[in-house]
């Protein structure tokens, strides 16, 4: 497979890189600074300079053409304000969603957060972002150009991954490797029969393959 993946450079993409092109797929990340470029290469991606805050969806598209998935990966960061949760959190999500229908590729995974919701309440960042990840969630699972999947992690660590999980649409709150994130993200963006799925992750006793196939077959 050829695998685009919008926010290349980031913690989960790079790790979900290495995995991709250690079995053998064609992966692309998408990053803003063609000074990332080394550690994508690093981790066997090709790298692909394009500002998604400021890029056309003609652009994005032509980066998308021939691909057989994308995933969107990319997010503005501890640090950001409100400002950045709209034009990346949502506003990137929308355009990579509407330019990777447009080039013709249905299967489209999204990383987002547990707990988005177009309307969290709040005036904080946290709860601009989790507006934000809500109302890209709802703009992808209205599209009717995609086999979309939505994965919604607990809170992020950056342990050794365990390979156990709880994958479900409902889980609770609960934390997740990095690690055991890309590890997911890998199989289901193999696994289209989790199309129209969103669901959500933390730690459990499930091996990967195990929960997603599980899954898939509800």
């Amino acid at each position: 497979m050829r695998i685009v993946i919008a926010g290349g450079h980031g913690q989960i993409a790079l790790r979900l890189e290495r995995l991709l092109a250690a079995r053998g797929d064609e992966v692309a990340g998408i990053i803003r600074r063609a000074e990332q470029g080394d550690d994508l290469r690093a981790a066997g991606a090709e790298p692909v300079v394009c500002d998604l805050e400021s890029a056309s969806e003609d652009e994005v598209s032509a980066h998308l053409r021939g691909a057989d998935a994308a995933i969107f990966a990319a997010g503005a960061g501890p640090g950001s304000g409100v400002t950045r949760k709209e034009t990346v959190d949502r506003g990137a999500a929308v355009l990579f969603a509407d330019a990777a229908a447009r080039a013709g590729v249905r299967r489209h995974v999204v990383v987002s957060s547990m707990g988005a919701d177009p309307e969290h309440p709040g005036d904080d960042v946290f709860d601009a972002y989790q507006r934000a990840k809500g109302e890209a969630d709802a703009y992808v699972r209205a599209h009717q150009g995609l086999d979309w999947t939505i994965l919604r992690p607990g809170m992020l660590t950056n342990d050794a991954g365990t390979g156990l999980i709880r994958l479900e649409a409902a889980t609770g709150r609960g934390p997740i490797p990095r690690d055991d994130v890309a590890a997911v993200l890998a199989e289901l963006v193999d696994t289209p029969a989790t199309s129209g799925l969103t669901l959500e992750l933390v730690s459990g006793s499930t091996p990967v393959s195990v929960a997603v196939k599980s899954v898939a077959g509800n």
